[in-house]
């Protein structure tokens, strides 16, 4: 019989347990109903073009969740778009979802594979055309019409292996295959 103290061995790779995210994997994959989560985020607007938003609690493994703190995030614009500039405005926190969502990815899903990383960094470039935010030209893009992604690796595989384990990122698939989001107001 196998030593209890031997069974439970946490096994790193990238700082990433994978015994515990193996287990995870499993669960999943013995019930999918375990897969289905909600993340959820209120904002609360300060004024001018700042406000805040808190995240605290969410759905996952089939259970009601909270963080162990609540998390705050601020935004506002640059003094360009009359804002005060004490914050990073909405399209860099999309920026760094991206870079976020595509390194926990990559890393993650490396680590289960066996790829050892030494080093990742990322430089995010997006473009956005004011004419269309601004709604001077109404037939240009409100948004993003193109985002670059670079990725500084050194670790043991290739380039396009851990270009393949970037789309595995979960923001990254939202931003290129979209998502339906639904807007309603309630007058008070």
């Amino acid at each position: 019989m196998e030593n209890t103290a031997t069974q439970n061995i946490e096994h790193f790779v990238n700082g990433i347990d994978v015994s515990i995210l193996g287990e995870t994997v499993q669960a999943v994959k013995d019930d999918a109903s375990l897969g289905e989560c909600q993340f959820r985020a209120k904002n609360t607007w300060i004024g001018g073009s700042k406000n805040m938003t808190s995240v605290q609690d969410y759905y996952g493994a089939g259970q009601e969740m909270e963080h162990k703190q609540t998390f705050v995030f601020q935004a506002d614009e640059p003094p360009v778009l009359a804002g005060f500039d004490d914050a990073a405005n909405p399209v860099e926190y999309l920026l760094h979802a991206l870079a976020a969502c595509v390194t926990t990815s990559m890393v993650a899903h490396a680590a289960v594979r066996g790829i050892e990383i030494d080093e990742m960094s990322s430089t995010l470039e997006g473009d956005i055309n004011l004419n269309g935010f601004l709604g001077i030209d109404p037939s240009l893009q409100k948004g993003f019409s193109e985002i670059r992604v670079k990725f500084e690796v050194k670790g043991n595989a290739d380039a396009e292996q851990f270009k393949q384990l970037a789309e595995f990122s979960p923001v990254y698939k939202t931003i290129t295959e979209g998502a339906n989001v639904v807007i309603s107001v309630d007058k008070t």
